[in-house]
């Protein structure tokens, strides 16, 4: 194993989050799941459904993609990772899971908008979901090897505000120079770069190969610094049966390691709130507040780039108080954030009238913006680094592979108690009260995690 410092190696692994976060913020969040559904909808609508249906329709097929993914991790990852502590390697995988990465994002450029193809689009954004969920699992189990127990909180809230500032450069390169509206130019209020014909959307499409190519220029420095050692040498069929047994046994333990367990719980339930408030945020400006995609952008911007900021001052608290406290305090100030997003409408704030065309909702809406993405980042970061204190450090692959179950097997539960409770309600302001339930039962089993973790026999 070729010499590398523990500086470079450090930065060799950050540079994953710096590569990845544009899955995120570009694909999912902010260009192309919008240009998704804007073109599901506009040919189902061509084809005589009616707007709304077709709207519902839309957001049920790009569902669909979400759910299959997260189904596919969720049976996956804890097998994989734990054949992967059986070998001892894990590089390998990352590069398989990289080149998942890359293909699927850059397949996205198929997208036209002349002959939608739905299926095809899907399968490559599924691909680059399982590529970017399991490339993960993987890059986080390395983290315990890169400091001390005091250290590693540090290097993962660098590690993950490096990744929110390399999701707002490559958001707002995308904005500026490639991304067209409907009018066929893009912030600049210039036609997109490279010739690319604003008709067939080629800038907005773009986003595939430009997050695949980010990637893979990104990833460069990963995989020259950051090394392992050699192979245990154990055939991949022992591994695979080794890995299984092992995976059984730690699943048949958990009632009994109470605090890995109620960890796991309790950071199902708060991911899966988290994520709601995620996906739901803009949804609810577009619907409630009469936002326009721009303002959303807007939103966008000030949350990744407020994350960016806050997670990494809050590595320095992670190293200075541990984990535990960082994530309790994050849970309590989303709950607040909730409280107050439901306590905005055009023409209230915190429950109080204010005057006819009032700004007041909006900068109050954006100001929550600025709070998620600090306290998302935060608690994101800091649950990276408590998964590392309560697992066993000989089968750390195999627990971030249970950590990624954990915030899968629930993640159908934020979207479809917020549609139950919209639906009953009749109201989008109610619909968002589930995910303070949500966040509470996870502050809750919070109580019985040790900060430390528990010995492991």
């Amino acid at each position: 194993m070729r010499n590398v410092s523990v500086s470079k190696r450090i930065k060799g692994w950050m540079m994953y989050d710096w590569a990845t976060q544009p899955y995120h913020t570009l694909i999912i969040t902010f260009v192309f799941g919008p240009y998704f559904a804007e073109q599901v909808i506009a040919h189902l609508s061509a084809s005589g459904l009616d707007q709304a249906s077709a709207r519902a329709q839309a957001q049920s097929i790009w569902g669909m993609g979400l759910t299959i993914s997260g189904l596919s991790i969720a049976i996956l990852a804890p097998i994989l990772g734990a054949i992967a502590d059986g070998t001892g390697r894990r590089l390998p995988w990352i590069w398989l899971f990289s080149a998942c990465y890359t293909i699927g994002a850059a397949g996205l450029w198929v997208a036209s908008p002349t002959d939608f193809p739905t299926t095809t689009v899907l399968s490559f954004f599924i691909l680059g979901m399982i590529g970017v969920e399991f490339t993960t699992i993987f890059t986080n189990a390395i983290l315990p090897s890169l400091g001390t127990k005091a250290e590693i909180g540090k290097v993962s809230g660098d590690g993950w505000a490096w990744g929110y500032l390399g999701g707002f450069v490559a958001l707002i390169v995308m904005l500026l120079f490639f991304a067209e509206n409907s009018d066929g130019v893009t912030l600049l209020n210039k036609a997109p770069l490279l010739g690319l014909d604003p008709d067939l959307r080629e800038g907005t499409r773009f986003v595939g190969p430009y997050v695949s190519l980010w990637f893979v220029l990104s990833m460069i420095p990963f995989f020259l610094w950051v090394r392992e050692p050699k192979s245990s040498g154990i055939q991949i069929r022992t591994a695979v049966i080794s890995g299984l047994k092992s995976l059984g046994t730690t699943l048949k333990s958990l009632p009994l390691r109470k605090s890995l367990f109620a960890y796991l719980l309790s950071s199902m339930f708060y991911r899966d709130a988290l994520n709601g408030l995620f996906a739901f945020g803009g949804v609810y400006a577009l619907g409630v507040l009469e936002w326009s995609v721009v303002n959303v952008g807007v939103f966008g911007i000030l949350a990744v780039l407020s994350g960016a900021v806050f997670t990494y001052i809050g590595g320095y608290q992670d190293r200075k108080f541990g984990p535990k406290p960082v994530i309790t305090f994050s849970i309590v100030a989303l709950i607040i954030i909730c409280a107050v997003i439901i306590s905005i409408t055009r023409d209230s704030v915190f429950f109080l009238p204010v005057a006819t065309g009032s700004s007041l909702p909006d900068i109050v809406f954006y100001i929550c913006g600025v709070g998620l993405g600090a306290v998302g980042g935060v608690i994101q970061s800091a649950s990276r680094t408590m998964m590392v204190r309560q697992a066993d450090p000989k089968r750390m692959t195999e627990a971030f592979g249970l950590f990624a179950l954990s915030g899968k097997a629930t993640s159908f539960l934020a979207p479809a108690l917020i549609a139950a409770v919209t639906t009953l309600s009749n109201s989008q302001r109610m619909g968002i009260t589930p995910l303070i339930a949500l966040f509470l039962i996870g502050l809750v089993l919070l109580v019985w995690v040790k900060p430390d973790g528990e010995e492991v026999g």
